[in-house]
C-alpha cells in the first residue's frame, strides 16, 4: 500500500486515534512504571522522570501508529 507522509499525519492526529492511544498509553504506562518504578515510588526513593515519561509516550507512540496506518490501508483498500 502507498499514501502519503502529509496524509498519514493527517490521520494520525485524527480524535479517535488520539482519544484511543492516550487510552492505550494511561493503561499501558502505569502498569510499566509500577513494574519499573514502583519501588521507587513507594520507597520516596529519587524518580528517574525521563523514563517515567517515555513508559507513557512508547504505548502512545506504537498505538496511534498501528491505528493511523490500519485505517489508511483500509481507506486505500476501499478506494
Amino acid at each position: 500500500m502507498h499514501y502519503s507522509l502529509s496524509g498519514f499525519a493527517k490521520t494520525l492526529v485524527q480524535r479517535h486515534i488520539v482519544s484511543n492511544a492516550l487510552r492505550v498509553s494511561l493503561v499501558v504506562g502505569t502498569l510499566l512504571n509500577t513494574i519499573n518504578h514502583g519501588s521507587q515510588f513507594l520507597n520516596g526513593n529519587e524518580i528517574a522522570w525521563g523514563q517515567v515519561l517515555l513508559n507513557f509516550m512508547v504505548p502512545y507512540c506504537v498505538a496511534s501508529y498501528s491505528a493511523a496506518k490500519n485505517e489508511v490501508e483500509r481507506n486505500n483498500s476501499e478506494s
